[in-house]
């Protein structure tokens, strides 16, 4: 049996030249250090947090992890709304179907807060290791619902060790307030599925990557950076509109939060 540290250093799945990845970030986090923080969401994070370029530091740059975490949240929403749009291939109704409602809202949420702090997505376009077969078999549509939570909780898991590193405890923090619900997301794909036993299964989130960056090896080795014909989904951001879904930004006690 493997000892909880050689666990937490495995990845999703055999991972890509990390020199690939390095080579997709160069783009965006050019890109995002130039966005000026803008909205209310912008108000929440430290005014030099665009600046924590340290070399000497963590492997990933605050830009970086920002930039990362908005890409994996654009798939998020563009996973959710496509299962959506097929639901009644998927045969999920009622309760179910709002909880995928509400969901996809909350990565909305999420993608506004970081590219609103500076993140810029790496692509807006994805593809699924199973194609238009997510779409039209529940079990597939689980599996892969259950194989992105789990990178995105090991992601935000990685990002609160990495904002630890740049002595940023509010971004920590705030990367745990997303892993939370990432996690919510997880348990309630199990819970409509009729193959599994109990949605919660978990005493402790996998952290499975040992960098934010390592997650976009991670993504591209699963195959959901690899659009083709017939394979191509284009991120759409989708209404927030849905009533069921309070606590709209990273509220912390102590805070003037007015």
């Amino acid at each position: 049996m493997k000892t909880p540290e050689e666990m937490s250093k495995e990845t999703p799945t055999m991972l890509v030249g990390k020199s690939s990845r390095r080579t997709l970030l160069r783009g965006a986090v050019a890109g995002a250090a130039g966005i000026a923080a803008v909205g209310a969401s912008a108000l929440w994070l430290p005014k030099n947090v665009l600046a924590s370029t340290d070399t000497e530091g963590p492997e990933d740059t605050i830009v970086q992890i920002l930039s990362i975490a908005a890409t994996a949240e654009q798939l998020a929403v563009t996973f959710y709304s496509n299962g959506i749009a097929n639901a009644n291939a998927l045969g999920i109704t009622g309760d179910d179907l709002l909880y995928l409602k509400a969901a996809v809202v909350e990565e909305q949420i999420h993608e506004n807060f970081l590219v609103a702090n500076g993140g810029k997505s790496l692509t807006s376009t994805f593809s699924f290791p199973s194609g238009a077969a997510t779409f039209q078999d529940l079990n597939t549509f689980i599996t892969t619902l259950n194989q992105l939570e789990t990178d995105f909780v090991a992601a935000y898991l990685a990002a609160v060790s990495e904002f630890s590193q740049y002595n940023q405890p509010r971004l920590a923090q705030i990367a745990g307030q997303i892993l939370a619900i990432e996690s919510e997301h997880r348990a309630i794909g199990r819970s409509i599925s009729p193959n599994t036993q109990v949605p919660n299964n978990r005493a402790y989130a996998p952290a499975l990557l040992e960098s934010v960056g390592d997650a976009v090896d991670a993504l591209s080795a699963q195959g959901y950076l690899s659009p083709k014909s017939g394979n191509s989904y284009t991120y759409s951001a989708v209404s927030l509109t849905d009533s069921f879904v309070t606590v709209r930004t990273p509220v912390v006690a102590g805070e003037d939060n007015d």
